[in-house]
């Protein structure tokens, strides 16, 4: 409890502080603008006086009633006038500077019960619309793409758990069976062996995905010029023996394409989008790759065929850990690889388009920005279509 009130003590004597400090500036200047005026009035009336001869009445203000106020009586007034302003300028000041900080106690109000765990909450300031209520959206703003993070981390986290575990567990079982059986011989040790080696495999490819799209989603460590078309073709090179062996067409058309980027996270991108245009196909199916310019733009285009996408599951395709409920059985794939395509085309910002085709199969496009633009804003998976 002491702890406690330790902690927020700091904060409430800034606020105060803060406010003090508005307080006072106000005060200062209702009180600059009252002595502004009185100068007015007292300097012209003391000009009259001095120049007023000595054998004449001292000058007076005067009225209809008879005999005016002297200007002694005037500059006592203005004293006491002084006086007087300082209390009521420091509780004006007071007033407005509280309700100048309003927003900003809501607003710090609202950002702790959010650090304590409530991320669905939001600011909502609403009117009337000024710079506080512009910081209380961006604020919002923040809030929501925390949120998004913070829960899909805690999935991916989960996903990530239980692909694990199900290699292991089935590691583990096979250890035990084979340990377990008094009859064993060399042969059997040597199945129960292959086994344990191909799990370790399947293991070792999961976090080696796991790896890439952890390092695609960290953003770009360096950027240099490159082409596009040469990263392509470096990657069909490796890829067309394994399209031989599932009778797929592996054709390319390949134009220069200029484009500043990571080498390693860009050719991630493209390996992935390949493989998985591969893996999710049918004998006698097809892939084709085009690399092109369009203004300022490279553009890479990559379109398969295979089973038909329903649309609607497109953008959970390009999450981690996602496929498509036929995919589940007999497929070799993790669901992370066009999960690491999108997180290379954010961290490039690039703006990457996938459409289901009719006759079954896929069609993505990636648009890497000119570099000029390469530092504007993300735009993400967007233009699913």
């Amino acid at each position: 409890m002491t702890s406690r009130r330790t902690a927020t003590t700091p904060r409430r004597s800034a606020r105060r502080s803060l406010q003090t400090r508005l307080a006072l500036a106000y005060a200062a200047g209702i009180y600059a603008a009252g002595v502004f005026v009185l100068v007015l009035v007292v300097v012209p009336l003391a000009s009259v006086d001095a120049g007023t001869p000595v054998d004449h009445p001292s000058s007076t203000v005067t009225t209809g009633a008879g005999r005016g106020i002297s200007l002694a009586q005037v500059l006592a007034g203005s004293a006491a006038a002084l006086i007087v302003l300082v209390p009521v300028a420091l509780a004006g000041g007071w007033f407005v500077a509280g309700r100048f900080l309003r927003p900003l106690r809501t607003i710090t109000a609202t950002a702790r019960s959010i650090s304590a765990g409530d991320l669905g909450r939001r600011l909502g300031l609403g009117a009337p619309a000024d710079e506080l209520t512009e910081l209380g959206q961006t604020l919002d703003d923040l809030f929501a793409r925390l949120q998004a993070s913070f829960d899909a981390q805690r999935h991916f986290v989960a996903n990530a758990s239980h692909e694990l575990r199900t290699p292991l567990a089935g590691l583990r079982t096979l250890l035990e069976v084979a340990l377990a059986d008094p009859g064993a011989d060399a042969d059997s040790l040597r199945a129960a062996c292959r086994e344990a080696l191909a799990l370790g495999e399947h293991q070792e490819r999961l976090v080696r995905a796991l790896l890439t799209l952890a390092t695609s989603e960290r953003g770009v460590a360096r950027r240099e010029p490159l082409d596009l078309a040469r990263v392509v073709e470096g990657t069909l090179a490796s890829r067309r023996d394994q399209a031989a062996e599932s009778r797929i067409d592996l054709a390319e058309h390949l134009a220069p394409a200029m484009m500043d980027g990571d080498p390693k996270l860009v050719e991630s991108l493209v390996a992935n989008l390949v493989d998985n245009a591969i893996r999710h196909n049918h004998a006698g199916g097809h892939v084709n790759v085009t690399t092109r310019t369009a203004g300022t733009q490279a553009v890479l285009e990559v379109t398969n065929s295979g089973p038909v996408i329903p649309g609607d599951q497109i953008q959970r395709l390009f999450q981690p850990f996602q496929k498509l409920a036929a995919d589940r059985q007999g497929r070799d794939g993790y669901g992370l690889g066009l999960a690491i395509v999108n997180a290379v085309a954010q961290a490039h910002h690039a703006s990457l388009i996938a459409n289901a085709r009719a006759d079954g199969g896929l069609n993505v496009t990636v648009e890497f920005p000119a570099p000029a633009d390469a530092f504007g804003a993300s735009t993400g998976l967007n233009g699913v279509r």
